[in-house]
């Protein structure tokens, strides 16, 4: 039986042996990249983003400061993690599609049903993110806008982690499907099917996403690890009828 744990871990020892290492260098260069540049915005304005939200705080609410601080406090960091997460792996989407589509191939020993090369691959990754983002951000709002509604915001962390793990889960796990031309609504019903497994692998991920500077080095081994899944799991999942 692949429980997630197992996924990444053989996961990641597979991206960074031979013949797969030459593949990663460029993403975790890319996200690097990123991670400082939106770090610094971050550390610069974070201080007051927080107080700009408890300024809006109705002055009724005002004996509940103990309690609304620290939700606004996690609520926010919530919103940035998703932040970071949605740009880096925008951004390198392609690669990830790209090794995906390798790790298949060489750890496997299946070909991806859709081979369509590095360039076309990266097109499809671009436009496969911002179906994801169509998805994501909607329902990222309604997040939001519930953790300003007292009452419902006390609950808004457990909402953002359940979410996170299923944001987590259509991001890396759509990888291989998008390389085997399951669409979007098909691999989200997949997903559904197999709603363990993918609860279960999705948060894993957020938990790695969230250790400072080793995410960087940990995500191609998720990808890896999603390949993984998709064989064991997905593959003969229930799919959606025509």
């Amino acid at each position: 039986m692949l429980d997630a744990v197992t996924a990444i871990s053989r996961g990641t020892r597979c991206v960074y042996g031979p013949g797969l290492r030459r593949y990663i260098f460029l993403p975790i260069l890319v996200n690097m990249l990123v991670y400082g540049a939106m770090l610094h915005i971050v550390l610069e304005r974070f201080s007051g983003w927080l107080a700009s939200w408890m300024s809006a705080v109705p002055s009724w609410l005002e004996w509940l400061s103990w309690l609304i601080w620290p939700v606004f406090f996690i609520c926010l960091l919530v919103v940035i993690f998703f932040t970071f997460t949605l740009v880096t792996h925008f951004i390198a989407a392609p690669f990830y599609g790209f090794l995906a589509a390798k790790v298949e191939r060489q750890v496997i020993g299946r070909e991806p049903l859709d081979e369509r090369g590095l360039a076309k691959t990266a097109v499809d990754a671009l436009g496969r993110e911002l179906v994801k983002l169509g998805y994501i951000l909607p329902r990222m709002a309604l997040l939001f806008v519930l953790g300003w509604i007292p009452g419902l915001n006390l609950v808004a962390p457990l909402l953002w982690a359940l979410f996170s793990a299923w944001v987590m889960a259509i991001t890396y796990l759509d990888y291989p499907m998008d390389n085997n031309k399951v669409s979007f609504r098909d691999m989200r019903y997949r997903l559904s099917a197999r709603w363990w497994q993918s609860f279960s692998f999705g948060g894993l991920v957020t938990l790695l996403t969230w250790i400072p500077l080793a995410n960087l080095f940990l995500i191609p081994g998720a990808v890896a690890g999603a390949v993984l899944m998709w064989d064991y799991h997905y593959r003969n999942a229930p799919v959606l009828s025509r």
